[in-house]
């Protein structure tokens, strides 16, 4: 065990031999005797040394011990030292008064019983190591508290203590830092007083108090949003316990707050991120999945399929790599044809092409590169390509809003206007139609004429790639899913045309008619009021806009429709869990039995 810390007594006679007596008689380990002579020595000895007890000779020449006593008394060192008189002077009861008066404790006549003063030195000692204990334990409190309050006034959490009737007590300088309101300002008030809790989290707030002072719950966790004192909501992760006495009873409930707004707002910029790219990776491969289809639908065999199909990939790949070196801003106009060259399609030389620099938002890019795919593939395999003489010119312009782009082929066989439409033709005219423009052929002796038109802003706007996306071919399943939507009137919003076209030769082959399709908002809308419709395949996002309002029409018109859509249902319209989801690439059987279940469920209901 660790000795106790030495303590000090004064002991102050011009005797010496009375010296020696009180220190035989007070010899004990952890005690020292400090001795004087006279009052000058023991006025120096307190200079020096802190003692837990004086014992003072009344009768000494010089300074006598009253005259010690107060001096003694009027130092602050030395003011509340305890001070026992030992004399040999009789029992003088003034002499007594006035050693009470000047600051003695006990005046003890010598001789002395020995365990008197053993008794009473023992009492002092011991009451001046519980100080010094108590003194020590004062200070290691007040360092402790010291560094919390420091802790908590400089942490990042907001520190807030609430009584069991919810209001304020105390309010940490972090709460005054990150809400506004100074300590003095809500002390004593409840949370609603100062309108701290938002609104929508106040009913969350208060049962979380209510469940802690019923004793319920001791701790918990809640993610809440409180209000600034200038207005501004943060996201705060709150940390609660209740602090109770020993018989249980709620003293206070701690709360401790931690701002995540830039965090939730990260999380959330996040989760939109990864749902776009989401459907972003799946509307390529719905694009590609349609081109397959749509050329597999239009192929004598393997041997057409393969390389019509590769070129249309090459097309779309060469276009992404485009506009993936400029981060999706746009891609140039100039740099989609040479593209078509650089991936061997046909030699430069045999391709006039003059125009002025223009940059092509995203969608008009990828489609405008499917567009000269399929003039290039159908120049080498009708026309002025397929001879050795044959050239092409290809020209734009801006005007009155548009870009007009005429492709022109010279010196190949003379051809006439086709009976029947291709997958070809129908890709290059619904492509543009999607973007607002058209495509026109003329076909004369010389050759073919093809007048293109896009809308042209000047620049390329950035925007997140239109919700687009593909089927998979219909197969012998999806004809047997075919019987429940026969005769049936469908529209068909969707703005990527390769998809709109799989989606449309799915149904029709199905026996289902398309009475109309629409590759916006505004479009779909005034189809919905113009037609008879009994059903829609919606999709999930046009050209970067919302859908709401088109599922707000058909819901109001009573009309059936499903999603087909990239995106997950979270991003899809609220108020809408009702209508069914076909994510994208689509399997065709599915898509149909949807359509027909759809369809059927609301003849029943009817």
């Amino acid at each position: 065990m660790t000795p106790p810390d030495l303590v000090r007594v004064l002991a102050v006679d011009d005797v010496p031999e009375n010296l020696i007596a009180l220190e035989a008689l007070l010899r004990d380990e952890g005690v020292q005797l400090l001795q004087a002579r006279s009052g000058i020595e023991a006025l120096e000895l307190l200079l020096v040394h802190d003692v837990a007890l004086a014992l003072l000779d009344v009768q000494m020449p010089g300074m006598d011990g009253f005259e010690l006593a107060e001096l003694m008394r009027g130092a602050e060192r030395t003011r509340r030292v305890p001070i026992i008189f030992l004399t040999a002077v009789g029992t003088d009861e003034r002499r007594r008064f006035r050693g009470y008066e000047a600051g003695a404790v006990d005046y003890l006549f010598k001789p002395v019983d020995p365990q008197v003063v053993r008794s009473k030195v023992e009492i002092f000692v011991e009451l001046y190591r519980q100080r010094a204990e108590l003194a020590r334990q004062r200070d290691e409190h007040a360092a402790a508290l010291a560094r919390l309050t420091a802790h908590r006034d400089n942490s990042p959490l907001a520190i807030v203590e609430l009584d069991r009737e919810q209001r304020i007590i105390a309010w940490s300088q972090g709460a005054e830092r990150l809400f506004g309101w100074r300590s003095a300002e809500v002390a004593g008030f409840r949370a609603a007083r100062i309108k701290w809790i938002c609104p929508d989290d106040d009913g969350h707030f208060a049962e979380l108090l209510a469940g802690m002072i019923d004793g319920a719950t001791e701790r918990a966790t809640r993610t809440l949003r409180f209000c600034t004192a200038e207005g501004y909501t943060l996201d705060c992760e709150c940390y609660c316990s209740a602090l109770r006495d020993a018989g249980g009873r709620l003293m206070s409930i701690n709360v401790q707050m931690l701002d995540v707004t830039e965090r939730k707002r990260a999380e959330e910029t996040q989760r939109l991120l990864v749902g776009e790219l989401n459907h972003r990776v799946k509307n390529t491969l719905a694009s590609v999945q349609a081109i397959a289809q749509q050329t597999l639908r239009h192929s004598s065999g393997p041997s057409d399929f393969a390389p019509t199909f590769l070129g249309r990939v090459q097309a779309l790949a060469r276009a992404h790599s485009l506009l993936s070196s400029a981060t999706w801003q746009g891609a140039s106009l100039r740099e989609l044809i040479a593209g078509q060259a650089a991936i061997g399609t046909f030699a430069a030389e045999r391709l006039a092409a003059r125009g002025p620099d223009i940059d092509l938002a995203p969608e008009p890019a990828l489609h405008l590169a499917l567009v000269l795919h399929e003039l290039v593939t159908n120049a080498h395999k009708y026309g002025a390509l397929s001879v050795p003489a044959g050239s092409v010119g290809l020209t734009w312009r801006v005007a009155n809003g548009l870009l007009e782009l005429d492709w022109i082929e010279r010196g190949g066989p003379a051809l006439a206007a086709p009976t029947h439409r291709g997958f070809g033709t129908a890709l290059i005219e619904r492509s543009l139609r999607a973007d607002g423009g058209s495509a026109t052929a003329t076909y004369d002796t010389a050759g073919i004429v093809w007048r293109l038109t896009l809308p042209y802003l000047g620049s390329a706007k950035t925007a997140p790639i239109a919700a687009g996306g593909s089927s998979t071919a219909a197969s012998s399943g999806a004809a047997s899913a075919s019987q429940g939507i026969k005769g049936l009137r469908l529209v068909i919003v969707e703005d990527e045309p390769l998809i709109a076209l799989e989606l449309t030769g799915i149904v029709e082959d199905a026996g289902a008619v398309v009475v109309g399709a629409a590759s916006d908002p505004a479009a779909a809308l005034r189809l919905i009021a113009d037609l008879a419709i009994d059903g829609v395949i919606l999709d999930g996002n046009l050209q970067g806009q919302p859908v709401d309002a088109v599922a707000d029409a058909l819901a109001s018109a009573g009309i059936p429709f499903l999603f087909v859509s990239g995106y997950g249902r979270d991003h899809l319209p609220v108020g809408h869990l009702e209508a069914p989801l076909i994510g994208k690439p689509f399997d065709a059987k599915l898509l149909l039995l949807e359509i027909g279940t759809m369809c059927q469920r609301l003849e029943t209901s009817e």
